[in-house]
């Protein structure tokens, strides 16, 4: 991939979170629409994929072949009569966690961009 030699695996992971963050947002925003299936991503195994030697080949995209592949039926502790499977405290909570895992990701590489800025103008 082609970030992979300045970011390392750090810009395939906050791609693969920002991906996550969205499927969780949506299962937020459909809290409230019968049938809807909630829906997550096993981020370790999306890593996996997107990082695996030819991940990139025959021109799809390797960040969202690997988020598709990796997504799962959330589970539901309160069954619904509409089939929403949306449990929104615990929704609530996954994204919670999720945006905080993608700020540490962002300072990251926040990081190393600066500590490049600095090295090429000497500041």
């Amino acid at each position: 991939m082609a970030n992979e030699s300045f970011l390392g695996i750090h810009g395939t992971a906050l791609a693969l979170r920002e991906q996550r963050l969205q499927l969780l947002a949506a299962n937020i925003a459909n809290a409230d629409t019968p049938g809807f299936r909630a829906q997550d991503m096993d981020f370790a195994r999306a890593l996996s994929a997107a990082t695996a030697p030819g991940a990139a080949i025959g021109g799809a995209d390797p960040i969202r072949g690997a988020a598709a592949a990796a997504r799962f039926d959330a589970p539901s502790s309160q069954p619904s009569l509409d089939g929403n499977t949306v449990d929104g405290e615990r929704a609530k909570a996954a994204f919670a966690q999720a945006a905080m895992e993608y700020q540490a990701s962002m300072r990251f590489v926040e990081s190393k961009v600066r500590t490049m800025l600095t090295a090429i103008t000497g500041q």
